[in-house]
């Protein structure tokens, strides 16, 4: 209910919030696509996936039978390895050591990992990390090099940026690269290794490694109050340092105009890697496949509008209204309309961009806007997006949920008549899109 009363003043999300949740629109995004063989380490794997990520872990389960395996497995891993990272407990020569031998333990039968401290969040994923090494050593053995290959690299980079700090802009891009390119690139190499998509999708890893770029550098963008309260800095020196003296000084009210030059500053780098991740989706034929990539791309454009010149980002860590976030997954399931969703969240920033004079930001929204005009073009004279049809709600299902909408609205404005409560339309959704 509260997620619906957020979005009253956006009728359109209550009604795209009330097919997802009652009237199927969930499992007609994501639907059940074979079931993967049952054995009792995949059943305590499944455990996990849900465990550690339920947002994530839908959306895995949506994938094709195929698939599904090798892509639960590599994030199973990534996340064992990140929680060794993130493991304060650990002596900085344990950590080390372990972040770079953990491509090894995967094929070490029954190793496991009980060293981390007993308020890490995925502890257990480490006490029984055997699980996941059967599940690993079961994947052909192309599937499991990617695995392998991606977990060794990410464990490197790891470890190079222990004790350094993010100067400039190359480290920043390379930092990107480690965390959450990498995933792109591995998570390319799988859908081309199980037959999913074509060769050239898991060969280009320029356009992958962009796809993870875009991700990563807006979570970095939106959790910089998060961030800095837990004592961590990613935002590049090279850019903070054209704008204040300490990154933390834009969190004083007083340095509000400076933090928010910084911030738009931000938000154009960030935006230099739509062209990239248009060719990237251009090339992906698999509807389960194109949901896995499209719906983080569309939440990341419409979270850096929100946070464009939004002096919150400064005090609080904001997000997307979870109304907003679940019309945006219903409707971007073919490439045209993710396009069109693009479109939508650059002319939000062009709209704020004519009050601040940001020349950086109107460079790189001509940019990404001339990608993205050419890539409708080419949609507008193919065929090709016929074998990813839209998924989105029948004329009766609206109907039905229009008339639920009304219903809501009327029960809300009454509430708050009565003083039980206010209603926002603003308050920000938790990290779960589900």
């Amino acid at each position: 209910m509260n997620n619906i009363a957020r979005s009253l003043t956006h009728p359109s999300e209550v009604i795209d919030l009330l097919s997802f949740q009652f009237l199927g629109g969930k499992e007609k995004l994501f639907p059940k696509r074979g079931e993967v063989e049952m054995t009792e380490s995949w059943e305590k794997c499944d455990y996990f996936l849900t465990k550690t990520s339920r947002s994530f872990s839908a959306v895995i389960k949506a994938l094709d039978v195929e698939l599904r395996p090798a892509i639960s497995v590599f994030y199973l891993v990534l996340r064992g390895l990140d929680t060794v990272e993130d493991d304060m407990t650990l002596n900085s020569q344990e950590k080390q050591t372990l972040l770079t031998s953990f491509h090894e333990k995967l094929y070490e039968k029954g190793w496991t990992f009980d060293g981390s401290g007993e308020n890490e969040k995925d502890r257990q994923l480490l006490v029984e990390f055997n699980v996941v090494i059967e599940e690993f050593l079961r994947l052909d053995e192309p599937l499991q090099n990617v695995i392998a290959d991606i977990c060794k690299k990410m464990g490197a980079g790891m470890v190079e940026f222990i004790h350094k700090e993010v100067k400039n802009n190359e480290d920043y891009n390379q930092y990107c690269h480690y965390v959450a390119g990498l995933v792109g690139i591995g998570l390319s190499q799988l859908f081309s290794a199980t037959g999913m998509e074509s060769s050239v999708v898991g060969k280009d890893e320029e356009r992958s490694n962009s796809m993870g770029l875009f991700l990563q550098k807006t979570n970095i963008i939106r959790d910089y109050f998060e961030d800095l309260e837990e004592g961590r800095t990613w935002w590049p020196e090279e850019i903070w340092s054209l704008y204040g003296n300490k990154l933390s000084d834009f969190a004083d009210p007083s340095n509000t105009d400076a933090g928010l030059k910084c911030l738009d500053h931000m938000v154009a780098d960030a935006l230099q890697h739509i062209p990239d991740c248009c060719v990237y989706m251009s090339r992906i034929t698999t509807q389960s496949v194109f949901n896995f990539c499209a719906i983080p791309q569309v939440m990341a454009i419409a979270t850096l509008a929100l946070c464009y010149h939004n002096k919150d980002v400064l005090k609080r860590n904001v997000k997307i209204r979870k109304g907003l976030a679940v019309s945006l997954m219903l409707q971007a399931t073919t490439f045209e309309q993710m396009l069109h969703i693009f479109q939508r969240f650059l002319s939000e920033i062009r709209s704020k961009q004519i009050h601040t004079q940001c020349e950086r930001i109107l460079a790189s929204l001509t940019v990404a806007e001339k990608a993205i005009a050419t890539h409708l073009r080419q949609c507008h004279h193919t065929t090709s997006q016929s074998s990813l049809p839209s998924q989105g709600m029948s004329t009766t299902t609206k109907v039905v949920a229009t008339v639920a909408v009304v219903g809501i609205a009327a029960f809300a404005y009454h509430k708050y008549n009565q003083g039980s409560g206010t209603v926002s339309a603003n308050r920000p959704l938790h990290s779960s899109f589900f």
